[in-house]
């Protein structure tokens, strides 16, 4: 009972996790207006595990008459203070990263012009994205299952794992997931914990870490924080907008805090 129990509440913990939303504010570039009037703001909520080209299509049409029309086939990218905003990092890891400076609802600028080739990467459309994201998906149980997993899945699954995330479907991305989230080790955990680190908006660091010592004692964040940063005190670790505490399991957070590419995005802060 008590086990059952238990696995509801993670259950929760997932969903909680899923269901988070960033209030965010799309405003036209104001050197690419061409109307006499320029365009209201466009005001949408976001989910914090899609990426931006998931969910912009209404704010590309909202904004389109305004532009030039040589200029309305162009790629949109998105604008932060200045720093073009990296769409193959998802929404939630992009405003825990620039949190400092963010002030909700987010403050977005829209562009369709002199596209940024040095800063990120072309998103001509979102099967990019999909193919971004299913590697990762691949990646992630390299270092969990030694790829076994994805690569015994069908490609219905793979869809359907696609297809939540583009539709926001909770129970249909999980129905697969969940699979991919069984620990197998004799331990009952990962091979590694798949996780990123951000110490800017430009730079992530990875490193291969296991979740349980070698006399089988689990790992936290602290032996996170000591393998990935040794000599370097006073940090915090920041995922999903929460401030995580260093006792907690790195195996709970890879099977319960991770985004829908199976890693866990930690943003790196000085206390």
């Amino acid at each position: 009972m008590h086990e059952r129990k238990k696995m509801a509440n993670d259950r929760e913990v997932l969903r909680e996790i899923w269901e988070g939303k960033v209030p965010v504010c799309f405003q036209l570039d104001s050197e690419e207006v061409c109307e006499l009037r320029a365009p209201d703001p466009f005001y949408l909520m976001v989910p914090r595990l899609s990426y931006f080209p998931l969910c912009t299509d209404k704010v590309r049409k909202h904004f389109m008459r305004y532009i030039q029309q040589d200029k309305q086939e162009n790629e949109m990218w998105l604008e932060f203070n200045g720093i073009p905003l990296k769409w193959h990092f998802p929404i939630g890891v992009l405003l825990d990263t620039y949190s400092n400076d963010v002030q909700l609802p987010w403050n977005i600028i829209v562009h369709f012009d002199k596209f940024p080739e040095n800063f990120i990467m072309h998103c001509s459309n979102k099967e990019v994205v999909e193919s971004y994201f299913l590697s990762c998906i691949k990646e992630s149980d390299v270092l969990k299952h030694r790829g076994t997993l994805v690569s015994s899945m069908q490609k219905k699954d793979h869809n359907q794992l696609w297809l939540g995330l583009l539709n926001d479907k909770f129970d249909q991305f999980w129905a697969v997931n969940r699979r991919l989230m069984e620990p197998n080790g004799p331990d009952d955990s990962f091979k590694y914990i798949p996780f990123r680190c951000y110490i800017s908006e430009e730079k992530y660091v990875q490193k291969l870490v296991k979740p349980v010592n070698e006399d089988g004692q689990r790992k936290t964040l602290r032996h996170l924080l000591n393998e990935v940063f040794p000599n370097q005190e006073n940090l915090e670790f920041v995922t999903h907008g929460i401030n995580l505490p260093l006792d907690t399991p790195l195996q709970w957070l890879s099977e319960h805090l991770s985004y829908p590419d199976n890693f866990l995005h930690l943003c790196v802060t000085s206390v």
